[in-house]
C-alpha cells in the first residue's frame, strides 16, 4: 500500500541545482515493450532546467495500463478508511502553530471565524487535514495539487477575453503531492457543507459520489487527448454545459444568475462602493475597521516599492500596460478565513483618468499546509512562497489573471493579483438538491482537468477507472462521511479551547 513519504524518507532524484528531474515514478511496475528499467508514470514537470524533446514517452495506453496496475498495491476500497491514529497531533495545537508569523491582533478574528461552524473550521484548518491526509493510502501518482480544493474554492472569474469561466480560484496551498489529497478535501468539504444546510444523507452521498464520478470520467476523457487541447480547455459559464455535463433547469438558472452577478463585479463597481473622493487628493478607500484600514506612510511606501518590483515578474507587454497607472491609495484588508492574520493589502491605481481604476490585491504567501508531508519539492516551491502560488495558479488554472505576479515586501514573500476580475461564487446554500449533485460533479471534473495539466492523466485514469463499478466513489463517500465526523469533533474541541481561554476569539461586526 502506497502512502505519502515524509521529509525524512529518501527523496527522488534531484538535479545538481536541487530541481525535480522529469523522471518516472518508481511506484509503477514496467508494462509493455519498454523493459524492466523503464518507469512509465510521468512525474509533474514542475521546474526542470532542461526539457528533452528527443525521446518519445510511453504511449497513453501503456501508461493507462501502468496506472491500473497500481490498484494491486493500493486497492480502491482502502481510500474509504479513516480512523484517527493513536499518535494524531492535537488539532488545536496544529492550528496554533499555523498562527505563527501572522499579525497577532488579527488571530482572534481568525479564531472567531473558524468557530462559526464545522465547515468554517474545515476551511481554516488546512494544516489539520494536511496532517491527516499524510497518513492515508495513496496511489503513488503525484501532480501539482491545489492543496485546498474545498467546495468554496471553486468560483467564477473573468478570462483575459472577458469570458466568465468556472474554475479553481485559490492557490495559497499549492504544492506537489498525491492527486487523492485534493479529491479527498473536495469530497469531505461537500459532506460537511451539505450537513450544515440540512441536506439528507442519501443526497450528500450522491453529491460526493458525483464529484468522484466527475473526476474519473473527465480524467478518462483527457487521458487520450493532446496536451495542447488539455491546456486550453476551460469551462465557460455561458456554454450550454460545463465540462460536457448538461445541467438541469435549476442549475442552469443558478449558474447564469451567478455569472451575471460576477460580470458586474469589476473595478468600476468596486470604485463606487469602496472609494471616497477628495477634491485635491483624488480617490481614497473608505475605512471599515477591522476589515479595511489605512496604513502608515512607511508601510505604504514599502507596498508601492513591492509593486514596482512585482511589475518585473510580468511579461513585458503587460508591464508596459501597468506602467500607465499610478498608485493613489493603499490599505490593509482582512480576507477569507484561513488567510486571516496574513498581511494583505489592496492598492488602488488610476490610469487615463480618475475613472480608469485598477485594484490590485497584494497578499502575503506563507508555507503551504502540506509542506511538512511532501518530498522532492522543486526549487520554485522552496525559495519564494509568492512565486510558488503564482506558478501553481498558472499551472492549474485554465484562464488565468494577466496581472498575476509576485514580489517581496520588508523581507516577506507576497503575490499580486487583480482584486476584482469579474469574480463571483455559487454558494452551496443557494443550491437545490439536484444542483448540489450537478455542481459536485462539475467540480470533480474541473479538478481532474487541473491535475491533467501537470500530472499523468493516463496513469490516473488507469488507476481511478470509470464510474461503472462505483468502488472508488463509494470509498470516497465513506471517507467523506468519516472525515466529516472527525471535523465536527475537532470543531467542538476548538470551541472548547475557546471556552477554556486557551484561544481568544474576537468577532468582527462588519460582516
Amino acid at each position: 500500500m502506497s502512502r505519502a513519504p515524509t521529509p525524512s524518507e529518501e527523496t527522488q532524484s534531484l538535479s545538481p541545482a536541487g530541481d525535480l528531474l522529469p523522471q518516472h515514478a518508481a511506484a509503477a511496475e514496467p508494462v509493455g515493450k519498454e523493459g524492466a528499467a523503464e518507469r512509465l508514470i510521468l512525474e509533474p514537470l514542475a521546474d526542470v532546467p532542461h526539457i528533452n524533446l528527443r525521446e518519445r514517452q510511453a504511449s497513453w495506453e501503456t501508461r493507462l495500463s501502468s496506472g491500473r496496475s497500481l490498484r494491486e498495491s493500493t486497492p480502491h476500497h482502502l481510500h474509504g478508511e479513516w480512523k484517527a491514529p493513536g499518535d494524531r497531533p492535537d488539532p488545536v495545537d496544529l492550528i496554533e502553530r499555523a498562527h505563527a508569523g501572522r499579525q497577532a491582533q488579527l488571530v482572534p478574528l481568525r479564531v472567531a471565524r473558524m468557530a462559526r461552524s464545522p465547515f468554517a473550521f474545515l476551511r481554516g484548518a488546512a494544516a489539520v487535514m494536511a496532517c491527516d491526509l499524510a497518513s492515508t493510502p495513496c496511489s503513488g501518482i503525484r501532480v501539482i495539487i491545489d492543496g485546498d480544493a474545498h467546495v468554496s474554492n471553486f468560483g467564477l472569474f473573468g478570462s483575459p477575453q472577458h469570458d466568465i469561466v468556472l474554475d479553481l480560484n485559490d492557490f495559497d496551498e499549492v504544492t506537489v503531492g498525491p492527486w487523492e489529497w485534493d479529491l479527498k478535501r473536495l469530497t469531505a468539504s461537500i459532506e460537511v457543507a451539505a450537513r450544515e444546510i440540512g441536506v439528507d444523507s442519501h443526497i450528500r452521498r450522491r453529491s460526493v459520489s458525483a464529484a468522484v464520478s466527475g473526476y474519473q470520467n473527465k480524467m478518462i476523457d483527457l487521458a487520450s487527448q493532446g496536451s495542447l487541447d488539455v491546456w486550453r480547455y476551460s469551462a465557460r459559464a455561458d456554454r450550454a454545459d460545463l465540462c460536457g455535463l448538461e445541467p438541469d433547469a435549476e442549475s442552469r438558472d443558478l449558474l447564469l444568475r451567478s455569472a451575471e452577478k460576477a460580470r458586474r463585479n469589476n473595478n468600476q463597481s468596486l470604485l463606487a462602493r469602496a472609494g471616497n473622493t477628495r477634491i485635491r487628493d483624488g480617490w481614497r478607500f473608505k475605512e471599515e475597521p477591522p476589515i479595511l484600514t489605512h496604513i502608515d506612510a512607511e508601510t505604504r511606501d514599502a507596498v508601492i516599492a513591492g509593486l514596482e518590483r512585482y511589475a518585473e515578474t510580468l511579461p513585458r507587454e503587460r508591464r508596459f500596460m501597468l506602467s500607465r497607472y499610478h498608485v493613489v491609495d493603499v490599505a490593509h484588508r482582512v480576507v477569507g478565513i484561513g488567510s486571516v492574520g496574513t498581511r494583505t493589502y489592496v492598492a488602488l491605481l488610476c490610469g487615463n483618468s480618475d475613472q480608469d481604476a485598477l485594484f490590485l490585491q497584494v497578499k502575503e504567501a506563507v508555507e503551504p499546509a502540506h509542506a511538512p508531508y511532501v518530498f522532492g519539492m522543486p526549487k520554485v516551491y522552496r525559495e519564494h512562497e509568492g512565486e510558488r502560488v503564482v506558478y501553481g495558479q498558472r499551472l492549474l488554472q485554465a484562464a488565468g489573471d494577466p496581472l498575476l505576479g509576485w514580489t517581496s515586501i520588508s523581507g516577506r514573500p507576497f503575490y499580486v493579483r487583480q482584486m476584482r476580475n469579474m469574480k463571483g461564487d455559487i454558494p452551496i446554500g443557494s443550491m437545490s438538491e439536484p444542483s448540489l449533485v450537478y455542481f459536485s460533479r462539475v467540480y470533480g471534473a474541473l479538478l481532474a482537468r487541473a491535475h491533467a495539466r501537470t500530472g499523468d492523466a493516463a496513469a490516473i485514469a488507469g488507476y481511478s477507472g470509470g464510474d461503472d463499478d462505483g468502488e472508488l466513489a463509494n470509498a470516497f463517500a465513506d471517507w467523506a462521511r468519516a472525515y466529516a465526523d472527525q471535523t465536527e469533533a475537532d470543531h467542538q474541541a476548538f470551541r472548547a479551547a475557546i471556552q477554556a481561554g486557551r484561544l481568544k476569539a474576537e468577532e468582527d461586526l462588519n460582516l
